[in-house]
């Protein structure tokens, strides 16, 4: 199942959700979101920095991804970044693709 990275932050009436309900609760509704999606939660990390939220989801494809993506962002209390990840096996894959291609000015 492919894998993704979502970095997200907390808009400011997110951050009052987040202190009224704490971190193991939303931890756990990610849980459920991905569940509900037929995906899993494989890691959840705050963190300091530009992003509050560091997680890694499995889900069954792109269009999963992008969808729960979508419906987070559409909350208005996480601005989020979802990073589609590759194996080193599919980046093997990848480099052995030969598109004929002329570079800008070439």
């Amino acid at each position: 199942m492919p894998k993704y990275l979502v970095q997200a932050s907390y808009t400011g009436d997110g951050v009052q959700g987040l202190r009224k309900e704490g971190g193991s609760a939303r931890r756990s509704v990610l849980e459920g979101a991905c569940a509900s999606v037929g995906g899993k939660l494989e890691a959840f990390y705050y963190a300091f920095g530009d992003s509050d939220v560091v997680a890694i989801l499995e889900l069954p494809d792109n269009a999963t991804a992008a969808g729960t993506s979508l419906m987070i962002a559409a909350s208005g209390k996480v601005d989020i970044k979802t990073t589609v990840l590759l194996t080193p096996e599919e980046l093997d894959a990848a480099a052995k693709v030969g598109a004929e291609y002329r570079p800008p000015g070439g």
